[in-house]
């Protein structure tokens, strides 16, 4: 027997939809490309989103399109967020931060047919357009009076794109499995892999973020993404906001300590997300310009661990911080970190020490830890395993890929984190499967530099690792063995590098031995490595 209830799909022009109705007249802010703060309410954003997706349409896309974004958090992003998924094609949002190579490989791996770029990275497209084949037009996010020169192919402005197209849309009962956005890894164990969102997992993850345990959103707050929304969905954010019809306020590219404090407190901001790297300049600018953070109640930081440091700040300040945890492949948030009612008579280092795990899986995402067969492991907090997750917007494979090597027998997702649980839940990382290096919420690859590194003549031999770095959480160190009779200085080995590697993979410093330590099938014995040059200062190293 079936209940009696109305059987409708989890669409995502639903939220919007839901916003504009009911929260019509709050605000979304944002700081524009051309300058200045832009603002306008959710029910003019519904009228501009329709409008965008009549103009989709009329761009000749067919269902299952993909269409590329290379931009910051701002409002036509938001847009974007909305008219590409709800029209029936798949938003793609990448990141600019990755090497030219990565990103090309990205878009033509994706196949995009458009590619909706902000002002501040027409340039970089412009590098990389003649490999671009599949990408059929581009459209800069902004309006005639500011359209830059470019010598990107069969160019658009967004504003005159939209300008006479009619500002109702027939939005498409679509299943709700259909794909609706598209996120890449970072590639740092291989070529990056595309992961597929639907409207329904990103719809019931929304739902999940804007619980008091997580994001703990409502129509009373203001919330500010820091966390860019070409980094997985900006943690769900822009739905998650509209969903509740929170004030919506998105920083644009300007990242820095100063400009987002302007806007906590001009904007009223009592909700903030984003990686580490971000809070440390925030507090670092507040301690320096001797300013309060008021209105802000807290914030949730991800994509590197929290430290005691940064809660400490924080808290001082009056601001509650939320360790949330999970990866492109989980939507991303599946695990938060927030105290229950039964800690309430624990020592403030008792609490401290919970408050430095990854936390507890939230509703709707399931955790494990394995051994290398597959065997389930106790949560006792000592037992180390491999942390598995399944659930509803958890991936259950790759985009153009055939490889189920990330996936157990019975299909769960394997992370390549290795973790313990405590018998009441909370996960905490303690190493990773990977030798990857992660620096301010990006990865970076050890394989990767390593390949470089040798390729440079001098270079016999190359290992990265990371260092601890308190601003950045870890950042990358070369370990090199030179061929006979050759010597290298460290500008040598910036120069070299420079024009291979993203600005922000640059090893911080290099260190010169005789040799590396080997395992005895040959293989780089990192551990080793990390234990004789993982410290944050090592004798004898050289400075980039």
């Amino acid at each position: 027997m079936h209940g009696l209830m109305m059987d409708m799909p989890l669409l995502l022009p639903s939220v919007l939809h839901y916003a504009a109705k009911f929260h019509g007249s709050t605000e979304i802010v944002s700081r524009a490309e051309e300058g200045g703060i832009h603002r306008y309410t959710y029910a003019e954003a519904a009228s501009r989103t329709a409008r965008l997706a009549n103009a989709l349409v009329a761009l000749g896309l067919e269902p299952g399109d993909r269409v590329g974004t290379l931009a910051w958090n701002g409002y036509r992003h938001f847009e974007l967020y909305f008219a590409v998924p709800g029209a029936g094609f798949v938003c793609h949002t990448i990141n600019p931060r990755l090497f030219p190579d990565q990103i090309s490989f990205i878009i033509n791996d994706a196949e995009d047919r458009f590619v909706f770029v902000d002002l501040s990275f027409v340039k970089l497209l412009e590098g990389i357009a003649p490999t671009l084949a599949k990408v059929k037009g581009y459209v800069i996010m902004t309006d005639r009076e500011h359209m830059p020169g470019t010598t990107l192919p069969n160019v658009l402005c967004y504003e005159e794109l939209i300008a006479a197209r009619p500002d109702h849309f027939p939005w498409p009962d679509l299943d709700e499995r259909t794909a609706s956005g598209m996120c890449y890894t970072s590639g740092t164990t291989g070529a990056p892999k595309g992961v597929l969102y639907s409207h329904r997992s990103t719809l019931l993850h929304s739902m999940a973020c804007i619980r008091a345990d997580v994001f703990g959103l409502s129509a009373r707050d203001a919330i500010m993404p820091v966390v860019p929304m070409f980094h997985v969905n900006s943690w769900g954010l822009p739905y998650a906001a509209a969903m509740t019809g929170a004030k919506l306020v998105l920083p644009g590219g300007k990242l820095d300590g100063a400009s987002l404090t302007e806007l906590i407190t001009t904007e009223g901001v009592t909700a903030a997300a984003g990686v580490p790297t971000v809070w440390q300049a925030l507090l670092n600018h507040a301690d320096a310009a001797d300013t309060g953070l008021a209105p802000l109640e807290r914030v949730a930081i991800g994509g590197s661990a929290l430290s005691a440091s940064l809660i400490g700040r924080f808290a001082a300040r009056g601001v509650r911080t939320i360790h949330a945890w999970g990866m492109t492949e989980t939507s991303p948030v599946a695990a938060s970190c927030v105290l229950a009612r039964r800690h309430d008579s624990l020592t403030a280092d008792e609490k401290l020490a919970i408050q430095l795990k990854q936390g507890f899986a939230v509703y709707g995402a399931d955790l494990r830890i394995v051994d290398h067969a597959g065997r389930e492991l106790p949560w006792d907090g000592k037992t180390h395993g491999v942390l598995e997750v399944r659930g509803p917007w958890i991936c259950s494979g790759y985009f153009n890929s055939d490889d189920r090597s990330a996936f157990s027998d019975d299909g769960w997702f394997a992370t390549g984190d290795v973790c313990t649980m405590t018998p009441d839940g909370y996960m905490e990382i303690v190493d990773r499967t990977k030798d990857v290096i992660k620096s301010g919420g990006e990865w970076i690859s050890s394989i990767a530099l390593e390949n470089i590194a040798i390729g440079h003549p001098a270079i016999r031999e190359a290992a990265a690792i990371g260092r601890p770095d308190d601003k950045w959480g870890e950042r990358p160190r070369l370990v090199l063995a030179l061929k006979p009779g050759c010597e290298l200085t460290a500008a040598e080995m910036r120069a070299f590098l420079e024009p291979r590697i993203a600005k922000w993979w640059m090893p911080d410093d290099i260190v010169i031995v005789d040799e590396l330590p080997h395992t005895a099938t040959g293989k780089l014995l990192k551990v080793e490595l990390r234990r004789l040059y993982g410290r944050r200062e090592v004798e004898g190293s050289l400075k980039l």
